[in-house]
């Protein structure tokens, strides 16, 4: 059976919204300008942004954002020394002795993929300090990337002509998310992407998991029902992911899906709750626990 990764993200780009959303990214990046996805966890940003990668076909290099990245992770580091020798004893009486030590350097992925013109992938850029992106602003308006740290005589690197970027992120409410300077942004064209309508999910789950398609609308109502009020106090919602793995161990363990079906509520609680809960103004695992059997009740045996 298809896994639930594999299925979500497979759907994603059936989707006619999202191969809409594929083109026009495509036709920005081949025009020369960096493409921007950004929305909630489990959208499918990150797929997107793989798809439109391969249509550059060029070498595509996936970098994931996180609050310790450095220069040195963008750029490259100095990770050792290396040496040779070289000793001379072939006339009697005549000693000679070289030795030689040298730096080794190691390319960063930012630099290895400036240089060589591969389509960068940055994903969840906003998770890293906004110091550490501040490498993007010269790549994007001046054409290079300074080597900072680099012990050599050139200070910077022209960035390769077939050279692009995408970045994704989620919104800044999202823990974890760091603020990102305008000046950044500015330079970027972003594409804000959501969830899919309730019937669309529906079709996505049935098709993927083995679930009928009334099974799918119920569950697929359940989550968006939670996800509405989640989005109230905008904060992160149970997503795509979630309806794919209430459906799929409902298929595999021949759950009813049935209001009143202890089974059947005790799985979503099990998903759904501690997403919800963070919903909670404060946050209460009992109350959200009390929602789901609430969504859950409402949905009667198909």
């Amino acid at each position: 059976m298809t896994t639930v990764k594999s299925a979500v993200k497979t759907d994603v780009l059936q989707h006619q919204e999202m191969k809409t959303i594929v083109g026009r990214a495509h036709q920005y990046l081949k025009a020369g300008y960096p493409v921007h996805f950004t929305g909630p966890t489990g959208v499918g940003k990150t797929t997107l942004a793989l798809a439109v990668a391969k249509k550059m076909k060029r070498p595509v290099m996936l970098m994931h954002g996180h609050q310790d990245l450095s220069n040195e992770d963008l750029i490259g580091a100095f990770s050792g020394y290396s040496s040779s020798k070289e000793v001379d004893n072939y006339i009697r009486r005549v000693y000679r002795h070289e030795e030689q030590v040298t730096e080794n350097w190691s390319n960063g992925r930012l630099l290895e993929a400036v240089e060589n013109g591969y389509t960068l992938v940055y994903d969840e850029f906003t998770r890293s300090l906004p110091s550490a992106n501040n490498l993007f602003l010269s790549i994007l308006e001046e054409g290079i990337l300074p080597l900072y740290g680099r012990k050599e005589k050139r200070p910077f690197v022209r960035v390769h002509p077939r050279f692009s970027v995408i970045f994704t992120s989620n919104p800044e409410e999202y823990a974890g998310v760091y603020e990102t300077q305008s000046a950044l942004l500015d330079r970027l064209i972003t594409l804000p992407i959501g969830y899919a309508d309730e019937e669309t999910e529906a079709a996505i789950v049935s098709s993927k998991t083995g679930v009928t398609e009334d099974q799918a609308k119920d569950i697929s109502a359940i989550v968006a029902a939670l996800r509405k009020a989640c989005q109230k106090n905008n904060t992160q919602a149970p997503s795509l992911r979630a309806t794919m793995m209430i459906a799929t161990i409902v298929y595999e363990e021949e759950i009813e899906v049935v209001g009143d079906n202890d089974e059947f509520q005790q799985l979503c609680i099990d998903i759904l709750a501690p997403s919800v809960m963070k919903c909670l103004e404060k946050e209460d695992f009992e109350k959200a626990k009390e929602m789901v059997v609430a969504e859950c009740k409402k949905k009667e045996k198909g």
